[in-house]
């Protein structure tokens, strides 16, 4: 998400941060940019104009003009100003009422709204540790109950039935009734969804509101949708007391201005992201985080937090452990890394999160693709133990049965080869006294905060 936005961004303040004093004239260029940037990022125009006279009024004063490092200034002043745009700190769902509490999701169909509740309580069991139990209202949908039903069996959720021929405030009450029965922590309620709003919708979902009165009113919607999944999250505030907005699809969406214009529209925070298709592919909304994306500074705060919540903590030890006894790094801790990174999001996943990303070329930052890490993993799994331990080993024929294993060329066996001998000479070089141990304190193995990191 903002891939667009952030590119165009950061050129505007690449060409302010070559300057060594700016005038207001040079501001006044690099806020046309910024205009044009957020206008073509599809955020409303009311909004681009408000933005950018908060910048600028800031940006021309005398703190900035005279700073030792006036382009820099700039970038914090826009920075800081995205922040105050997308809702200053993350807001998160507000559980602290006695069990259960309750939780009414809303949206149009398509947004994936049953896929999030499924994400959604997976998150609250792993992250918050709490016991969640899911319930569907859309009589209208049989599809949509069997979806959360499954979703609920892979998540590990308490699921409560219901079926089309129920009466979607009955379906409520007893699912409440229930959760204060099984002890639940959360119950989270999936309404139904129509193609576009319409009375009919509104009036079913005030009503379930009404006889439940859920301490969390989320409305999801699709963040590819751009000013219409601003206007369609507008027209469901003025009808429900929503308390927050999902935006989902937002892996797919490189423009972002649904995320940049939501909160100024309707006043209510976005509370999370989903991120991918995965279970897990949701996070947390921190509007500090996510501006510092956009300007290529990175987020290492979520990037810590996943590597902490992710990593294989037990692989990383044992392959620090080989690494101590002067063990050499094979085929198999080079996929166990692959997978990390996979697990992770992908490589351009890491990318995003990476600081001083922006200043690498573009040609290069291409070549980042995370189809070619499966096929690496692909390539090592049609490997026998041996040959992972032993690459010498790997000739003509047995090329050949790799690459027919895994579905790739035989060049692309070379190419991995190639790649995985530079590697282990590098390997070898940090594998030696100080430099050991100046990569283990780096990435934690020296008692440091920072959890260990995939290499």
């Amino acid at each position: 998400m903002f891939s667009r936005l952030g590119d165009r961004l950061k050129q505007t303040f690449k060409n302010l941060s070559g300057r060594g004093r700016l005038t207001e004239d040079n501001i006044q260029d690099a806020l046309r940019d910024v205009r044009i940037a957020l206008l073509e990022a599809d955020v409303a125009l009311p909004i681009v104009r408000e933005f950018v006279n908060r910048v600028k009024e800031r940006a021309v004063g005398k703190d900035v003009l005279e700073s030792l490092q006036p382009g820099q200034a700039v970038i914090k002043v826009v920075k800081d100003e995205l922040v105050e745009l997308m809702g200053s700190e993350n807001d998160s769902l507000n559980l602290s009422v006695r069990p259960p509490a309750v939780v009414l999701v809303a949206g149009l169909q398509g947004a994936g709204k049953t896929t999030t509740i499924g994400k959604l309580s997976r998150y609250l069991m792993e992250r918050e540790k709490k016991k969640v139990m899911v319930v569907s209202t859309d009589i209208h949908r049989p599809a949509a109950i069997e979806q959360l039903e499954r979703l609920a069996e892979t998540t590990g959720a308490i699921f409560f039935p219901s079926s089309t021929d129920q009466n979607p405030i009955d379906i409520a009450k007893a699912a409440k009734e229930q959760a204060v029965k099984v002890s639940a922590d959360v119950l989270i309620i999936d309404t139904a969804g129509r193609l576009h709003v319409d009375q009919d919708l509104m009036n079913e979902v005030k009503r379930v509101h009404e006889a439940i009165d859920p301490i969390e009113t989320l409305f999801v919607v699709d963040s590819m949708t751009g000013q219409d999944a601003v206007n369609s999250a507008r027209a469901f505030d003025e009808m429900l007391p929503l308390t927050g907005v999902i935006l989902t699809k937002t892996d797919g969406d490189a423009r972002g201005g649904a995320a940049l214009s939501i909160r100024q529209v309707t006043g209510k925070p976005i509370k999370f992201l989903g991120t991918g298709e995965a279970m897990d592919a949701i996070e947390a909304f921190h509007p500090e985080r996510v501006a510092s994306r956009i300007l290529g500074m990175g987020d290492v705060l979520t990037l810590v937090e996943e590597i902490e919540r992710k990593v294989d903590h037990g692989k990383a030890e044992k392959l620090a452990t080989k690494f101590k006894k002067g063990k050499g790094f094979d085929l198999s801790d080079f996929r166990d890394q692959m997978m990390e990174m996979e697990n992770m999001g992908g490589l351009s996943s890491l990318v995003d999160k990476l600081p001083g990303m922006g200043n690498i070329p573009d040609k290069v930052l291409n070549q980042v693709n995370d189809k070619q890490t499966k096929q690496v993993v692909a390539i090592i799994n049609s490997m026998t133990p041996k040959e992972r331990t032993h690459p010498a080993l790997i000739k003509g024929s047995r090329k050949k049965r790799i690459a027919g294993g895994s579905g790739t060329q035989i060049q692309d066996v070379n190419r991995l080869l190639k790649q995985f001998a530079q590697m282990q000479k590098m390997m070898k070089k940090m594998g030696k006294g100080k430099n050991l141990k100046r990569m283990m304190g780096q990435f934690g193995g020296g008692g440091g905060s920072m959890p260990r990191m995939p290499f």
